[in-house]
């Protein structure tokens, strides 16, 4: 890895009560790099976004993304892009209006990233929607629309959870060849997701979250090398070593 990390974690935890979400994260993300970030529901992958993105305060620990502490909001959201899994968008504003709207709340000028994100538009094949309504908009139109307004200011690090949620099948095809040119251009993605062949694709590192904890992590196809003391075979593939080490089993001492 070459330059400073784009996400960084030292013991990240998160509880609620006496419930513990996030468990003593440890995470070294370099840059211009997509990180596959993988896990069953419940293992703590949707709270680790919020905090790295600023949206949710560790309970202990620290995070920085971009160089910038994820406790500092306003400095942090210069920074990044997030496509949520329940994207923000606005049923009474037209697609146009609402990346409008996404520039304006990053005090950008439209005209400063129109011709980045009208691009997007075209290739994800919104354009002849653009100026529609969103309440008409499929739960694809809107997935693309909202992928769009995370990336188009161009930040130095995205975050997508379940980014092809919804789309047909080229649509996911362009997405994730899009996906692939914003790490080849500089941009870090943090990718969520539950379809296995999209990371497996795409990912240069996978880590995966088990009940809180990073239970392994490394390229795609030397994850299982991360399995040791399971009953995973040398050279098995992501969803085999993804399923030996999420099931039921003791967590593994740290």
């Amino acid at each position: 890895m070459s330059g400073p990390p784009a996400i960084e974690t030292e013991s990240l935890q998160k509880t609620y009560g006496s419930t513990t979400a996030v468990d003593g994260l440890d995470l070294t993300v370099g840059s211009a790099t997509v990180y596959g970030f993988l896990g069953p529901n419940g293992a703590g992958k949707t709270t680790t976004m919020e905090m790295l993105t600023g949206l949710v305060e560790p309970t202990g620990g620290q995070a920085r993304v971009a160089g910038v502490d994820s406790r500092n909001r306003p400095e942090l959201v210069g920074e990044i892009g997030l496509l949520p899994e329940e994207p923000p968008l606005y049923d009474d504003l037209s697609g146009r209006e609402q990346l409008q709207f996404a520039a304006d709340v990053r005090s950008l000028d439209w005209d400063a990233v129109a011709d980045r994100a009208l691009e997007l538009v075209e290739r994800l094949g919104l354009a002849p929607d653009l100026d529609q309504r969103i309440e008409g908009y499929s739960k694809g139109m809107s997935q693309k629309l909202a992928f769009v307004q995370a990336v188009q200011h161009d930040p130095t690090v995205v975050f997508l959870d379940e980014p092809t949620s919804g789309l047909d099948p080229r649509a996911a095809k362009t997405l994730r060849v899009l996906v692939t040119e914003l790490a080849d251009s500089g941009t870090t993605v943090f990718l969520s997701t539950h379809i296995l062949p999209v990371v497996e694709a795409i990912a240069d590192t996978v880590g995966v979250l088990h009940e809180g904890r990073l239970v392994a992590e490394g390229p795609p196809d030397e994850l299982a090398d991360s399995a040791a003391g399971t009953d995973v075979p040398t050279g098995a593939g992501l969803e085999d070593v993804f399923l030996e080490l999420t099931s039921e089993q003791p967590a593994p001492d740290r």
